[in-house]
């Protein structure tokens, strides 16, 4: 693709650039979003819209909707996701489509039919397999599956026809049928797990194929002329449909789609975070598929590095990146990488935290990109910022997370920026925090800010500044952001225990303030973990602890070792690794005392008292915020106008301690909202109420 008149790009990366062929239609160049969820579906489809608009803006070449249910006998709730059951549905689905085309891209729509995973717990529809089965959600739901028949599969076959003709009328360039992540229909009657009919549907792979052949034969009859018609399949799935029977299906079926969208494996698999997972981990399963397929390929792996890119196409691996939470970190990678601004990519740190808003059925945050999901609730873009309002000067204390993203934002609006920070460098927790095992991508959160800042005039930053509330007054400052953090609490206080416990002062007891300041036990020493914050730091710091030579038990109050971690897909991995590591685990217990040679436990259920020994405990509970400076000023609030201070708010972990994204959010809240008008009662957002139907009760 020749340069245009704006690009800076280097040569390198000129293949990204490429035009390629998806059947009737042609993909502007290789970026390639594929489907990612986000929280919003059906409940906040013009939020979905503007953030997919955002992602043409960024210069994707193919913008994807995350899986679109495609009809009422097959959907899962609670999870809240697109729906193309009926006419209805295709206003909001053609918003989005004219959103992703509003820059150039294709816009392509992914029809799931769930069979397997659709417990129907909305429409009381009987969900519908390959075979009569246990439905396998995240929920475990006590329903089974009732097995197709030949006239299940014509009704099924037809539901997709209504489907392909809907998703033309959206507007939409592609349609890829999701038969990948152990979530989709074509999957489950490929693989022998899911499907041991003994009809011409099952048994051989040839016969296993057939309903993929079909969908995809009807949806070129139908459609083909205009859409492009691609599949999204798994490269691996354990025990079932495995990496050498993908291979040799597609080697049956190369030229039938007009592309193919290879995830990884399982979703933990294909969105595996960078604590476990390097970027383009799916090489070894995908490399040499190209050469099964006249079809253009598309893969992921986290990629941010153009580098990394290039040599994926170059050496054949792959058409197309593929990119899902890296889009979501920095919508305008592409347009970056034409523009010669490398350095300006905001790199995905992999932590998942994306992913919890689809787990949670709540509006999906980014650690790295706050304006996430608030492209049209807030009026966000991830680029561009409003001018500064009335006021000029903004102190922002801490150089932490929120901090630098307070500091950075505020710059880029045009006030004076001056950032005190208490020690010798910038990142707070997030650099802290990077150092542990495994998380070394984290730092990315750091490193992206001080770049930024580092290239701006109108931002200054000081070390060994540990200010008071006089210090505050005497600056002088007409903005304050108190962006100072939070420590772990040395009480034992969190969810299970709601207030202190005793705590023997012959116990060495420490916190994850302690280990990542290098104060730990001594090596070979028993220590007991207690770990009732279910997040990852419990796991990582157990990890740290055997590392030094020191023997675990990690207690926790849940059933599952970091259970939280569920919403990021990680909790299996931990345990396993804890397991690994010889970690000796104790679930479903709560440490109510700590004596002098070891603690009392509690059972959470029975509240039944046992004794464990251990020469030391580190504590992972919760945290408290580091809050004395903002209190001392609200003391004083009424010296503020003499001092020329019109606000001072605490922000991040300063305010309520979270995780990261929450304090990279408020950073940039804080910023974005200075010098606005009070808006007193009225949201802080925008939203979409549902329309009442008309009301007839004798219906």
């Amino acid at each position: 693709m020749p340069k245009d008149t704006q690009s800076n790009r280097d040569p390198r990366y000129d293949i990204l650039f490429d035009k390629v062929r998806i059947g009737p239609v042609t993909a502007p160049n290789r970026f390639y979003q594929v489907p990612h969820c986000n929280g919003g579906g059906y409940r906040d489809p013009t939020a979905v819209a503007e953030m997919r608009r955002m992602k043409a803006e960024g210069g994707w070449g193919v913008i994807f909707t995350e899986q679109v249910e495609m009809h009422q006998t097959s959907e899962i709730t609670p999870f809240i996701e697109l729906r193309l059951w009926e006419d209805k549905d295709i206003p909001g689905l053609a918003r989005m489509a004219e959103a992703a085309k509003s820059k150039g891209a294709l816009a392509g729509i992914e029809l799931a039919y769930s069979g397997v995973n659709g417990s129907n717990l909305y429409t009381k529809e009987v969900p519908r397999g390959p075979m009569s089965s246990p439905i396998l959600t995240f929920f475990k739901d006590p329903v089974s599956t009732r097995a197709m028949d030949k006239e299940d599969i014509r009704d099924l076959r037809r539901w997709h026809l209504n489907a392909y003709k809907r998703a033309k009328t959206a507007g939409f360039d592609l349609i890829e049928l999701y038969g990948a992540h152990g979530f989709g229909i074509i999957q489950h009657f490929l693989s022998p797990l899911t499907n041991q009919r003994s009809d011409e549907y099952g048994g051989s792979l040839e016969n296993r194929s057939r309903l993929f052949r079909e969908l995809i034969s009807d949806a070129k009859d139908a459609i083909g002329d205009t859409m492009g018609v691609a599949v999204r399949l798994s490269l691996n799935e354990m025990g079932g449909f495995e990496n050498s029977e993908v291979r040799d299906f597609i080697g049956m079926h190369g030229d039938l789609p007009d592309l193919w969208d290879l995830g990884h494996g399982s979703w933990e698999d294909c969105s595996g975070p960078s604590r476990f997972v390097e970027e383009g981990a799916q090489e070894p399963l995908v490399s040499g598929i190209k050469r099964l397929t006249p079809k253009p390929v598309v893969g992921v792996g986290r990629f941010t590095s153009p580098d990394a890119m290039v040599s994926q196409i170059k050496r054949g691996i792959l058409d197309f990146i593929g990119a899902a939470r890296p889009s979501i970190a920095d919508p305008f990678i592409p347009k970056k990488i034409d523009e010669g601004r490398i350095e300006d990519i905001r790199e995905c740190i992999g932590c998942n935290i994306c992913v919890t808003g689809d787990m949670t059925m709540s509006i999906s945050r980014c650690t790295q990109n706050p304006t996430f999901m608030e492209e049209w609730r807030k009026g966000w873009h991830p680029e561009r910022f409003a001018a500064k309002g009335a006021t000029d000067t903004v102190l922002v204390i801490g150089a932490g997370p929120a901090g630098l993203e307070a500091a950075r934002v505020a710059a880029m609006r045009g006030y004076e920026v001056a950032i005190a920070e208490a020690g010798t460098e910038l990142g707070g927790r997030a650099r802290l925090e990077s150092r542990l095992p495994g998380l070394s991508a984290w730092g990315r959160v750091r490193d992206y800010r001080a770049h930024q800042i580092g290239k701006l005039a109108n931002v200054n930053v000081y070390f060994d500044s540990r200010l008071t509330a006089q210090d505050v007054l005497d600056f002088g400052f007409q903005n304050v952001a108190i962006a100072t953090g939070s420590t772990w609490r040395r009480d034992g206080v969190a969810r299970f225990n709601l207030t202190p416990i005793a705590i023997d002062p012959a116990m060495p007891t420490l916190t994850p303030d302690d280990i990542m300041a290098g104060r730990q036990p001594a090596p070979g020493s028993e220590v007991l973990l207690y770990d009732d914050d279910h997040y990852y730091m419990g796991g990582v710091l157990a990890e740290v602890l055997v590392k030094t030579g020191c023997k675990v038990t990690l207690v926790t109050p849940s059933n599952l070792v970091s259970e939280w971690t569920l919403n990021t897909l990680e909790q299996k991995r931990i345990q396993s690794r804890m397991i690994e590591l010889g970690v000796t685990i104790i679930t479903a217990q709560g440490v109510t005392a700590v004596g002098p040679r070891g603690v009392t436990l509690g059972c959470t259920f029975t509240a039944r008292a046992r004794e464990v020994a251990c020469e030391a405990v580190v504590l992972v509970t919760s945290r408290l915020p580091d809050d004395r400076l903002w209190h001392d000023l609200k003391a004083r609030e009424g010296e503020w106008a003499t001092a020329g201070i019109r606000s001072i708010e605490r922000i991040g972990d300063a305010d309520a301690p979270a995780p990261i994204a929450w304090a990279t959010y408020a950073g940039h809240r804080f910023a974005r909202e200075l010098d606005q008008p009070d808006r007193g009662d009225a949201l802080s957002f925008r939203r979409e109420v549902t329309e009442l139907a008309p009301w007839d009760v004798s219906a």
